[in-house]
């Protein structure tokens, strides 16, 4: 398993796959997101308690957990080129964290808007509020660690660490409306218990979360490309490749 692993760590292996992985993805982020959107905001019933007001959740709670996942992705590869000296994993790393932070910023806007009615304001220093703005910075961290060296393995190794030790910060964001008293209401969506949602209102959640997991890790493997032809600008392959593209 490993080694069949370690072989795509060869960047024109890796470069390859993700070509052959990009249009199957593409095409099923498209549909689960046009799909859950639609059902979400169209055809779910109305909230009872917060009315028409509650269809954001379809956007926001989406971007919100695929901002913690795309943040623990974004560790994990670190973690890898950190310790087994893996140059595909940092070019992955690096590729994730710009849409890490766009996706975070999403969760951000969406979810102030939707606090504005719920509250009577657009911000309060609520812990999971407050939690997913750190994550904002941390992103906005690693990758302002990537460019400010032109030594590309040193920039890895920073922004990696930064990564790795950010990772606390994602139970905080989790858990912060079990253990502080917070505005923000608690998970919807549980695993060991009944879901306090209705199905007509989770399924099209359900399948948006999926969706922006799936949509996000087809826009990371199109970074992944561009970070690999970038790296590897002077191997015969990324000439060979430049060449074929020319004569077309």
């Amino acid at each position: 398993m490993w080694k069949w692993l370690n072989s795509y760590a060869d960047p024109e292996r890796s470069y390859n796959l993700a070509g052959k992985l990009l249009p199957w993805l593409a095409c099923l982020a498209i549909a689960l997101i046009g799909v859950g959107t639609t059902w979400g905001l169209l055809f779910a019933p109305t909230d009872y308690q917060q009315g028409e007001s509650y269809r954001i959740i379809f956007i926001h709670v989406p971007a919100a957990s695929m901002s913690m996942m795309a943040y623990v992705s974004m560790a994990i590869a670190s973690f890898i080129g950190l310790v087994w000296q893996i140059k595909a994993a940092d070019w992955a790393a690096a590729s994730i964290a710009p849409i890490g932070a766009v996706i975070t910023f999403i969760a951000l806007v969406t979810g102030s808007t939707w606090g504005k009615p719920m509250w009577g304001t657009w911000w309060v220093w609520d812990a999971r509020l407050t939690s997913e703005l750190v994550l904002l910075f941390l992103y906005l961290g690693v990758i302002a660690l990537y460019a400010s060296f032109e030594d590309k393995v040193l920039a890895a190794r920073a922004a990696g660490i930064l990564a790795i030790v950010g990772v606390i910060n994602v139970p905080i964001i989790k858990y912060s409306v079990d253990w502080w008293s917070s505005l923000h209401q608690p998970a919807t969506i549980k695993i060991t218990e009944k879901s306090s949602m209705p199905m007509e209102m989770l399924m099209p959640l359900l399948i948006n979360i999926f969706g922006f997991g799936v949509m996000i890790a087809t826009i990371t493997l199109v970074r992944y490309r561009t970070e690999v032809l970038a790296r590897n600008g002077m191997r015969p392959w990324v000439r060979a490749l430049a060449t074929k593209e020319v004569a077309k």
